[in-house]
């Protein structure tokens, strides 16, 4: 009787996921061009969002950014204008983060707009979080903060991934590294012109 039960129940999550995917993709919208404004198609080709736009990066987690009126903001998924142009740089929500950029400053919002990392002046910073870490470049070395913005590996390496599966590479005086997201190394080879680092 268990196992019945057990089988009956990852059928049913299995067909649920597969569902899931199959609505997913169904539902996917697909940025186009025309007469130099950005728009979305659906799978069919027909316009779901009239191209308006400056630029776009594509949907990702319900929201695309855009631009519009020389500033960034985020559309939904009808078009709606849901965070408004306002900011000199983005790019894609992940993690449930965006950074923006303001003037000489990075910050990171949430869906809502809101700024939940106060602008601060990197050398640069990657497009997104992965795993709740963000790579930051400071005084030319990189370095992570977590998602309330406080800095949880110091910056020491000269160049550094997102965090993937637990782990993130970042090269220092040509060796290469695995850290886990408290900075420790789990595996470390000094570089031959053998491996290069994923972005």
């Amino acid at each position: 009787m268990r196992t019945m039960l057990l089988t009956l129940t990852i059928l049913v999550l299995a067909s649920t996921a597969q569902a899931q995917r199959h609505r997913a993709q169904n539902s996917a919208l697909f940025f186009i061009r025309e007469n130099g404004k950005f728009g979305y198609i659906d799978r069919t080709g027909r316009r779901v969002i009239l191209p308006q736009f400056e630029t776009t990066f594509g949907f990702n987690e319900g929201l695309a950014a855009i631009k519009l009126g020389g500033k960034f903001g985020y559309i939904d998924r009808t078009g709606r204008l849901v965070i408004a142009p306002q900011f000199d740089d983005t790019y894609m929500f992940s993690d449930g983060l965006a950074w923006v950029k303001t003037g000489d400053r990075y910050g990171y919002i949430d869906r809502a707009g809101r700024m939940v990392i106060a602008p601060r002046k990197y050398d640069a910073t990657p497009a997104h979080f992965s795993e709740g870490r963000a790579a930051v470049k400071i005084d030319g070395k990189w370095g992570y903060i977590d998602r309330t913005g406080k800095l949880v590996i110091e910056p020491k390496y000269d160049k550094a991934t997102p965090f993937r599966g637990g782990l993130a590479q970042v090269i220092v005086d040509g060796t290469y590294m695995y850290i886990a997201p408290d900075g420790r190394v789990v595996w470390q080879k000094e570089n031959k012109g053998d491996q290069t680092p994923h972005r």
